[in-house]
């Protein structure tokens, strides 16, 4: 336990590790107030294909990068992501409200595109396919002072967003159809989550990766619905489970050879998948406990053996 201890001591005096534990922490917290309105609007899967577009994006800052002999040749892969990520949550809400093609089909166009044009780009930028995964699969050890300002500044945006206009954002995501008779701007809205939501898996990246950035905005939301009953209080349960999962898997990694995107999913699935379970065991023993509303009163009504005869006749 000491030396467990000492460990984690020096490694958290490393300004290295510092910058990857604030940016877990702050993205866990941020990424379930997304989330949240997702899983109400039954959208779980716009971040994987948010994420997929983003793809392109920073291939495409890698494009940039090659064209403009910039260094690193990354430079501008974040800020490409978030174009990228931005455009392609508009044109999700887009396409799925005016068009033909249905929103689970327009997600299905996003994630093959989203791959393919990413692997595309980044061989025409000179790159290769190793280039691209640590934006995959997440890459805290290399976050940079400028990337946890840019992290910094996008989850600001998100609270603000998420939990200053709560009260709108619930009503459009609860019910479309109420929220526009009552007058409220659901066009306006609706592009607001989409590009709040675009942000979010530009600014989790790194922590997760863009494969598994859906796993951290919406797993977290799972396990509080299974929690609580009301939207305010799983979306603030949401934010503390994100925060701790982050954390925790993080700090596993400090002792582990592990991916730290991976096991922060991973253990956010296995805490999902406790939660269920004990409330599979627990549930029926309180429905059967409280099967009878008044078990310390006879029954209300007690038929004789000739009364049933009688009914039954």
């Amino acid at each position: 336990m000491t030396a467990w201890w000492e460990l984690m001591t020096t490694a958290l005096s490393s300004p290295l590790l510092q910058r990857s534990l604030l940016t877990a922490l702050v993205v866990g917290v941020s990424a379930p107030v997304v989330g949240t309105y997702l899983v109400q609007r039954r959208l779980s899967l716009l971040g994987d294909g948010v994420g997929h577009v983003a793809l392109t994006g920073v291939a495409m800052g890698w494009l940039v990068g090659a064209w403009t002999h910039a260094e690193p040749n990354d430079a501008y892969a974040v800020l490409g992501a978030v174009v990228a990520a931005v455009i392609g949550a508009i044109l999700i809400d887009v396409v799925s409200a005016r068009g033909r093609t249905s929103g689970d089909v327009a997600l299905a166009l996003l994630f093959y595109g989203g791959i393919a044009g990413g692997v595309v780009l980044i061989g025409v930028a000179g790159g290769t396919n190793a280039n691209l995964m640590g934006y995959l699969f997440g890459s805290l050890a290399t976050v940079s002072p400028g990337e946890l300002i840019t992290t910094l500044v996008g989850a600001a945006v998100i609270l603000v967003v998420g939990l200053g206009g709560r009260t709108v954002l619930f009503a459009v995501s609860q019910d479309e159809e109420f929220a526009r008779s009552a007058g409220l701007p659901v066009r306006v809205v609706n592009l607001a989550i989409a590009v709040v939501a675009a942000l979010t898996v530009t600014i989790a990246m790194r922590v997760v990766g863009l494969l598994l950035v859906s796993a951290l905005m919406i797993v977290p939301v799972a396990i509080a619905q299974q929690l609580t009953s009301s939207f305010r209080r799983t979306m603030t349960l949401a934010m503390g489970l994100g925060a701790l999962l982050c954390v925790a898997g993080l700090l596993i990694t400090f002792t582990q050879p592990l991916a730290p995107g991976a096991t922060i999913v991973v253990l956010a699935v296995s805490v999902y998948a406790g939660v269920a379970i004990v409330r599979t065991i627990v549930r029926p023993r309180r429905h059967r406990q409280h099967a009878d509303p008044h078990p310390d009163l006879p029954d209300d009504v007690s038929l004789s053996e000739q009364e049933v005869g009688q009914c039954n006749a």
